[in-house]
């Protein structure tokens, strides 16, 4: 049987020496089971939907416009003839096919057992049981390519620490990533090991940002502040109202004229820009920490902006995740 499956290797005429080297994960590499390990391994990530073209995952660009985010679980039964449909290509007769047949429950107890050890990390225990439901979402934002190393957590409860909070890889309450990947420059794929009560998406908290709250309509740039108290670094007032409008100079709507702007923070008493910014003081006032957006059912009432998608499984063929 084993050379039986090595024939079916040869026939997807796969690269199977850069599969078995994938970063993303830590298989196991013996032979002595239903199938060969780089086989094995190789079905694992096109179970996650790795080599799928992006067309058979949204069908039209519309159901993914631009700054959206698309929720849905993944079909078992749809992975499942994709992981038949690759095996079948190695099928030469009937023999062949009734004998891959007769392998399949035991390849596809494999499957589930080594899709649980994707990007498990060295250090931790080798995960075990049957597969449970995938869930995930597709985001097309710009977001996604100004900030390559965005951080996706997910939790099946609400963390009630809020939303300063800093979370470490082995909390109990996180769920697991199964992929975490950019299809595009501007669109992120994300896949988790269960269904997620809330979920987090943040800026990078590598470096230090600095910029102000802008908004285009096309034809025009707008850009706002919201000025700092000099001596306790928090924000004068939270109301919009309060906040300082980013002049530009004439001619180009990109480029910040800073002499207009300190004139504008001078208004303000508790900046302490009367007297004179220096260049320490004005990164004091143009710091942006990293922002956190929160998906779910959030019981939390300390998070400053959060949507609320309700999120849900079923078995039903055409069912997804609901916003």
């Amino acid at each position: 049987m084993i050379n039986h499956n090595v024939d079916i290797v040869e026939g997807l005429g796969l690269k199977l020496e850069a599969a078995a080297a994938s970063p993303h994960a830590r298989f196991k590499t013996d032979d002595d089971t239903a199938m060969p390990a780089e086989l094995r391994n190789w079905l694992v990530r096109l179970r996650l939907l790795e080599g799928v073209p992006f067309a058979n995952l949204v069908a039209d660009s519309e159901l993914l416009p631009l700054e959206s985010i698309r929720w849905f679980y993944l079909d078992r039964r749809w992975t499942d003839a994709l992981v038949q449909g690759a095996l079948s290509v190695g099928t030469v007769n009937s023999d062949d096919r009734v004998q891959l047949a007769a392998q399949y429950n035991a390849i596809r107890a494999e499957l589930d057992t080594e899709e649980r050890n994707v990007r498990l990390q060295s250090d931790a225990s080798r995960r075990a049981g049957g597969a449970g439901p995938i869930s995930g979402f597709l985001l097309r934002s710009a977001a996604v390519s100004g900030w390559p190393g965005l951080h996706v957590r997910a939790f099946d409860v609400d963390p009630a620490e809020g939303d300063e909070a800093r979370f470490n890889d082995d909390d109990d309450r996180r769920i697991r990533l199964l992929r975490l990947e950019r299809l595009a420059p501007a669109v992120l794929l994300c896949l988790f090991d269960g269904i997620p009560k809330v979920v987090h998406i943040e800026e990078p908290r590598q470096g230090i940002q600095f910029g102000f709250m802008h908004a285009d309509n096309g034809t025009q740039r707008t850009a706002t502040i919201r000025p700092r108290n000099k001596a306790t670094f928090e924000y004068i007032s939270n109301n919009v109202n309060n906040d300082i409008d980013v002049p530009f100079r004439v001619g180009s709507s990109g480029v910040v004229d800073i002499r207009r702007l300190s004139n504008a923070l001078a208004e303000k008493p508790e900046t302490g820009a009367a007297d004179g910014l220096d260049s320490a003081e004005y990164a004091l006032q143009l710091i942006r920490f990293p922002w956190r957006q929160v998906f779910g059912d959030v019981e939390n009432k300390d998070v400053v902006q959060v949507f609320h998608p309700t999120i849900s499984y079923t078995d039903a063929i055409n069912a997804t995740f609901t916003l």
